[in-house]
């Protein structure tokens, strides 16, 4: 399925960046009890102006996939699907908590989720995906700055130093959208707190609240 959808990636923006106004931050939180998976997926839309909160839904249940390593979107995307179901109002981009083009076929989870979602997405993931054993270039220590990651002479993803004295994110493509867009987007939604943006940083928190409410009342 990976390979069949590779081909229809496109890394251009399918729109006038003065024209998104509601961003969704997506993540996924798990836990086991009795032998079973668990994950709850929280989805934070965030108004593009203000960076104000619009809404904020979740979604829990079974995991049903194990884990491997290549094959994340297979296990998490029906519980974003779900979780997008859930949505009243409808995001003009995703972004993820984790990768898009920066994978070995080129489709983690946020370039995988485009083709069920219609909508340009972007991933921002806090740890660095080794492909090919090729490392990535430390960027300077200031804000803005980045290397890029490129394998074959193909730009994977980004290195990017969003706040200066914190470890750099690394941000890629989903789908729908071109890198230095991507870029622009994740350094719009950082604030002083923190080294993420607050469309992924508020889906992580909602998340871990989330399952500690849901193992609270069991």
């Amino acid at each position: 399925m990976q390979n069949k959808l590779q081909p229809k990636i496109l890394l251009e923006n399918s729109f006038v960046i003065s024209e998104i106004n509601l961003v969704a931050g997506v993540d996924i939180a798990y836990w086991s009890e009795k032998g079973i998976d668990y994950g709850i997926c929280c989805i934070v839309v965030i108004d593009h102006e203000t960076k104000k909160v619009v809404e904020q839904i979740e979604y829990f249940d079974k995991i049903e996939i194990q884990y491997m390593s290549g094959f994340l979107a297979f296990r998490e995307l029906p519980l974003v699907l779900k979780t997008v179901e859930r949505l009243t109002i409808n995001p003009d981009l995703y972004m993820f908590d984790g990768n898009g083009y920066l994978h070995y076929r080129h489709m983690g989870i946020a370039t995988h989720a485009s083709f069920y979602l219609n909508k340009p997405t972007i991933g921002i993931a806090k740890s660095y995906l080794k492909i090919q054993d090729v490392d990535f270039i430390m960027p300077e220590n200031l804000k803005g700055a980045y290397t890029d990651i490129v394998i074959n002479n193909d730009v994977y993803g980004r290195c990017l130093r969003t706040r200066e004295n914190v470890k750099p994110v690394f941000v890629s493509c989903g789908n729908w959208i071109d890198l230095d867009t991507a870029t622009e987007l994740t350094l719009h939604f950082i604030e002083k707190d923190s080294r993420l943006p607050i469309t992924t940083r508020y889906a992580d928190l909602a998340t871990h609240e989330c399952r500690k409410r849901v193992l609270g009342d069991k």
